[in-house]
């Protein structure tokens, strides 16, 4: 043993020893030096006890194993045994083929270690307890570099592979709910496209002053009243104007004051504490308005919203925060109120079921929407918007004949344009995959007389207008009246007349049917 400073302690003791068993007088002579050394003997072999490797061995977490160059076992520390669940005892002075045939191991590295001269690398699991471990053996070689000391490091994974198989159920829980929140974030994205992507459609002077009104506002922080007819397409103008608005970041809530019953919709507006009113929501609820918070929002048909909502909405509208129900404190909010509704509000001011501080409040900026009805020459530009939308949605490729185009055109449209996108939609359905739609279709879908289409016809003229209305009115009254004679009657002229006029307009009547 050399220490640091270059002494052989070894080499001394056995310099030592010899001059002893020469019984030499140099002993004597050399008295101090010999002292000299003992005392670094003694030195070292207290560094060593105080450094003892075994002390050292039983404080690591890592299992320890130690054997000699032939795979007879030296020394296991305290963490082997708590791993493998083996005891020194058991295997320490035995050689490792002999622990393998007691049942102890099973492929142990030492051999290996021994054999390749290397370090071996391996998963073991013990027997007793079935720890899995990660088993390191690493070759300590003497001066003729032969193995004369493997040292086994056994580290537990069992709880590794534990946390790791945790580890791994919680990532694929984490991608499933990644992709769970890109697929809703992607199906919002779509829906809001296609809900937003309505672009007012039309070239009427009506729609082109309402598209040069968004213009003006949409930039413009301000509240907006839109009032239409149901059906005009009040929602359009509201995305319209979000949509080039400096919120079209933001959210853009929407609410149907109509379609919430009244008692719900202050808390679906404003939301509630915990606890607020029975059959509350443990958690409470966050409102509409905090929803929209730095956004939009946008209250469809509010002249369905009661008197003491109303108070309660101007509240909110004045002091721009919301106190929720069975709450004590009020939330700021910052948010761009849109109001729509297809009821006459001045007029409801006036008959006291509106009130007027509200009405001021929200039509600070009012857009109107011209009726389809008053706006003729959008009807055939709309009509090829949906037809183009429902082709694609239900892959066709229908169309409409120029005089089902004039029907359309000549229609009241009480329902607005929400009328015209039902029926250009159930046209697509009906009709074959390339279909020309008739204007005959049109007028059953639309419960029109054929008589009207007739008089949209520019290629018939006034006795062909005529024969076509007396064809249909005979054909019609003998399929009700059974017989000429009756029809006659009804229609106050001769049966003569009307055997006549049948046989020129091409009109089937049989024998029994002419003298009935």
């Amino acid at each position: 043993m050399k220490s640091q400073y270059g002494f052989s302690s070894i080499n001394f003791l056995i310099d030592l020893m010899n001059k002893i068993n020469k019984d030499n007088d140099e002993i004597v002579t050399q008295k101090e030096k010999i002292t000299e050394g003992l005392y670094k003997v003694s030195e070292e072999l207290r560094q060593l006890k105080e450094f003892d490797f075994r002390e050292i061995g039983d404080h690591l977490y890592d299992g320890l194993y130690i054997a000699d160059g032939s795979g007879k076992t030296l020394y296991v520390n305290k963490a082997y045994t708590r791993i493998t669940g083996i005891r020194a005892e058991e295997v320490v002075n035995k050689y490792v083929n002999d622990i393998v045939k007691e049942g102890l191991y099973k492929n142990p590295v030492t051999p290996e270690v021994i054999k390749t001269k290397k370090q071996v690398n391996s998963m073991g699991t013990s027997t007793r307890n079935g720890i899995k471990m990660l088993i390191t053996g690493i070759p300590i070689f003497d001066e003729e570099g032969n193995v004369k000391k493997v040292v086994i490091i056994d580290r537990e994974i069992t709880d590794l592979l534990a946390m790791e198989a945790d580890l791994e159920a919680s990532q694929q829980k984490i991608k499933i709910v990644e992709e769970y929140e890109i697929k809703h974030k992607q199906e919002i994205e779509h829906l809001r496209k296609m809900h937003l992507h309505k672009n007012l459609v039309g070239k009427s002077l009506g729609i082109q002053k309402v598209s040069q009104m968004i213009q003006q506002v949409a930039g413009l922080d301000v509240t907006v009243l839109i009032m239409g007819e149901t059906g005009t397409g009040k929602e359009v103008v509201a995305d319209e104007i979000y949509m080039h608005s400096t919120r079209k970041d933001g959210p853009f809530i929407k609410v149907n004051c109509a379609a919430i019953p009244a008692n719900l919709l202050e808390s679906e507006l404003f939301g509630y504490e915990k606890g607020a009113f029975t059959g509350a929501s443990p958690s409470g609820k966050i409102g509409m308005f905090e929803l929209a918070d730095n956004g939009t929002l946008l209250l469809d048909e509010i002249g369905e919203m009661t008197m003491d909502l109303q108070s309660k909405l101007l509240r909110v509208i004045q002091h721009k925060e919301v106190t929720k129900i069975g709450g004590r404190k009020s939330v700021k909010l910052d948010v761009r109120i849109i109001a729509a509704t297809n009821c006459e509000l001045r007029e409801m001011v006036k008959q006291g079921k509106f009130r007027e501080d509200l009405y001021y409040r929200l039509n600070i900026f009012p857009i109107h929407i011209p009726a389809l009805r008053s706006r003729v020459e959008d009807v055939v530009l709309l009509t090829q918007h949906f037809i183009d939308i429902y082709n694609g949605k239900y892959g066709k490729l229908t169309e409409i004949e120029q005089l089902g185009l004039e029907v359309l055109k000549h229609y009241s449209w009480p329902g607005n344009i929400r009328e015209l996108q039902n029926i250009i939609e159930r046209l697509v359905i009906i009709s074959d995959q390339n279909a020309m739609i008739s204007a005959q279709q049109i007028e059953i879908l639309l419960n029109i007389d054929s008589c009207y289409t007739e008089l949209l016809n520019p290629e018939l003229g006034l006795k062909e207008i005529v024969a076509n209305v007396e064809k249909k009115t005979i054909e019609r009254a003998l399929s009700i009246y059974g017989s000429t004679r009756k029809v006659a009657k009804i229609l106050r002229i001769d049966q003569s007349t009307v055997v006549k006029k049948a046989k020129k307009l091409g009109i089937s009547i049989g024998d029994e049917n002419m003298h009935q």
